[in-house]
């Protein structure tokens, strides 16, 4: 399965495809970052990213399209641009009629480091490590749309599609975290 995952924003939008291997395993298979200036108006900038979303989606052909789900903080017009760009991911998968998916991104953190408070460095190394790259994927917006392809990847088990796991298992993610964490112990 090739997932895209969209990490909406207004200013950046991260665009990360990836392709579900045998074993629960991901291979990298784009990345990038959609941008846009904030000194232009925004029905130009949705512009912009909307291209770049339509020239992923062409190019790589997903089978199914991931999106960070969007929740309201304290500023009110970075949620709406952030809404309105994830709006323009679900408008361009379903003109194709790939099916799109919503994460949370706790759900996101979760999937990918084992726990749904991580920060952004936890995720940027956890993804480099999940996709055997040798850098981190920069800027976080990359990061973060290649998180999302893999958490939908590895949506829980039950969820259509997804492999069925033991109670109380830990998931690939948690395992590597775990092992990280004791190589670093055994370094330090």
């Amino acid at each position: 399965m090739r997932v895209l995952g969209v990490d909406p924003g207004l200013t950046r939008c991260g665009l990360g495809v990836v392709d579900g291997l045998p074993g629960r395993r991901a291979r990298l298979v784009h990345v990038s970052v959609a941008r846009s200036e904030p000194g232009l108006d925004v029905d130009q900038r949705l512009l912009l990213i909307e291209r770049a979303l339509e020239e992923c989606l062409e190019e790589h052909a997903p089978d199914a399209v991931a999106v960070e789900r969007v929740f309201a903080q304290h500023n009110v017009s970075t949620v709406m641009g952030t809404a309105q760009v994830a709006g323009l991911a679900m408008v361009a998968a379903a003109r194709r009629r790939v099916p799109v998916a919503l994460h949370t991104p706790s759900e996101v953190k979760a999937a990918v480091t084992g726990s749904g408070r991580a920060d952004k460095a936890q995720v940027q190394t956890m993804v480099a490590r999940l996709l055997g790259l040798a850098d981190l994927p920069r800027p976080a917006d990359a990061a973060d749309a290649l998180a999302l392809a893999i958490c939908h990847l590895w949506r829980p088990a039950g969820a259509l599609g997804a492999p069925q796991r033991e109670p109380g298992a830990l998931t690939t993610a948690q395992r590597q975290w775990a092992a990280a964490e004791q190589a670093a112990r055994r370094r330090a």
